[in-house]
């Protein structure tokens, strides 16, 4: 045969092909143990950042009431604005005096770490705030299974409630990373899970406030929720430094600033389809 030739199956190999893919259609070619075999190479029944389940015993998920929302079902003109990986020191002050000074409720979704590091920055100064849970030290829960996950959680929540004196009752994973871990973590905590149907694009708008608070304004509707961070990158100040004007649109166009917990509280029924 040449360099580089193909050699090709003979006759009596290609019938013998054919007659165990013949074989395999009537038993149905892959049994349900050799489907199982090929997942369980990639992710465990139980237990791992997908199941929703740590696979033994008893579930203990709290009572089943778990949510996941990105806004709420509502004709009411509200939306909820939210701050993420907080507090730091150069930021989260700032954020705060603007709220004070337009008198508009938000809520944070706090780092644990954060909370304990700077805890005096929070310390009498939520009182018409809302905080929720945003792991340890911003932590990717998608790669981690749920027990890891409710240690993590919890452990956050103890110290947002010590240093905040309110307990959590909301969950914002990082990035929007959710897999079945988080939802059961979620579910032992009694937690909500929130993410966000619109968020601050400072990236696009360098240098350009007002362009950018003008953006924000035209795209909310009733019961967003709006993702917005208290530190980070400084290309992030675009929007805080817009943030007075935001307010001012929003409010221009007829909405009022209400936590995440009092706009799903005030959501409507579900239609009934038909």
């Amino acid at each position: 045969m040449k360099m580089g030739a193909v050699r090709w199956p003979g006759r009596r190999a290609l019938l013998r092909r054919a007659a165990l893919l013949t074989a395999g259609a009537a038993a149905g070619a892959v049994t349900f143990a050799e489907t199982t075999r090929f997942t369980d190479r990639r992710l465990p029944l139980g237990g791992g950042p997908a199941s929703g389940t740590t696979g033994v015993g008893d579930q203990p998920p709290g009572d089943g009431g778990l949510r996941v929302v990105w806004r709420a079902r509502t004709d009411r003109r509200q939306i909820a604005l939210t701050f993420d990986d907080g507090p730091a020191p150069q930021w989260t002050p700032m954020v705060l005096d603007t709220l004070d000074r337009y008198r508009v409720p938000a809520t944070f979704f706090l780092v644990g770490a954060r909370v304990r590091a700077a805890a005096g920055l929070l310390r009498g100064r939520l009182d018409r705030h809302e905080v929720g849970n945003h792991t340890w030290a911003h932590h990717d829960l998608a790669r981690m299974d749920a027990d890891e996950i409710h240690r993590d959680l919890t452990r956050t929540h103890a110290v947002i409630a010590e240093v905040t004196g309110r307990e959590p009752r909301l969950l914002r994973p990082p990035w929007g990373h959710l897999g079945g871990g988080t939802l059961h973590a979620a579910a032992r905590l009694r937690y909500d899970v929130v993410l966000w149907s619109l968020q601050m694009r400072e990236t696009a708008y360098p240098g350009d406030p007002a362009g950018h608070a003008r953006h924000i304004v035209a795209g909310v509707r009733p019961g967003t929720i709006l993702l917005a961070h208290d530190t980070g990158a400084a290309t992030r100040l675009v929007a805080l430094h817009g943030l007075p004007a935001i307010i001012d649109g929003l409010r221009g166009r007829g909405f009022e600033f209400v936590t995440v917990s009092a706009l799903l509280a005030g959501e409507s029924p579900p239609r009934t389809p038909g």
